[in-house]
């Protein structure tokens, strides 16, 4: 199956890129500039295109993000530290992202005659993020079909979107993820923070699926603090 895959740079997306050139025909990586603090991410994901042979699409969404106000990835507001499923971390959601990427995404695969649109969303991001969900997954591949009849027979991939950030990081092991090479921070520093919710469920997700983390973060002990926070709230 030809497919696209929607590719921030980031564990998940990288992960899903190679599980995709194993297992299906990947096609290109399509990432987006919406002016996120944590740009440096679309390096990452050039680097994975190049590094699985295949075209890169940056797709310049700062227009877009710059009228998506009120999010700490966008405007000038802190990134909070605590786990990624605390309510505090629902400052980093920018709305409809998703929805406005996986649009793009459908349009590119139309165009080139891809048979799929695959994104790395997972269980863990239903909490904070609306456009993560299943419910929103089916809905946006039923109105893609209404888009594109008669036109392209394109299909929206999830494989993640039922399971945890923990067995993305064991997939992807398997299917030989340089994860050194990927990047989750969203304050974009010169290392990962090891507190904001991101990296926080990075080190977790390691951590639970018992795989070596080669990540290296400015605090690296901060992610158990958080945990047992989380526990006692």
């Amino acid at each position: 199956m030809k497919t696209l895959v929607i590719c921030s740079g980031g564990l998940d997306s990288v992960s899903l890129a190679h599980i995709t050139a194993n297992e299906h025909q990947l096609t290109r990586l399509v990432s987006f500039d919406y002016g996120q603090r944590h740009r440096k991410e679309v390096d990452f994901a050039e680097a994975a295109a190049k590094r699985l042979g295949v075209p890169f699409h940056l797709i310049d969404m700062r227009g877009i993000g710059g009228a998506l106000t009120g999010s700490a990835l966008t405007d000038d507001i802190d990134v909070p530290d605590a786990h990624y499923a605390e309510e505090t971390m629902k400052i980093t959601v920018v709305p409809n992202r998703n929805a406005i990427m996986l649009s793009i995404g459908f349009g590119i695969a139309a165009a080139q005659g891809d048979a799929a649109v695959a994104t790395a969303v997972h269980g863990g991001d239903h909490f904070i993020y609306p456009d993560c969900r299943p419910g929103f997954t089916r809905a946006f591949d039923a109105m893609q079909q209404a888009a594109l009849e008669g036109y392209a027979d394109v299909r929206l991939h999830t494989p993640f979107v039922e399971h945890s950030k923990a067995e993305i990081v064991r997939q992807g092991a398997q299917h030989g993820t340089p994860f050194a090479e990927t990047w989750s921070c969203y304050k974009g520093g010169a290392f990962h923070c090891g507190r904001c919710g991101t990296c926080v469920e990075r080190r977790e997700a390691f951590h639970l699926a018992g795989v070596n983390d080669p990540t290296t973060y400015a605090d690296p002990e901060y992610w158990i603090t958080a945990l047992a926070t989380r526990g006692e709230s």
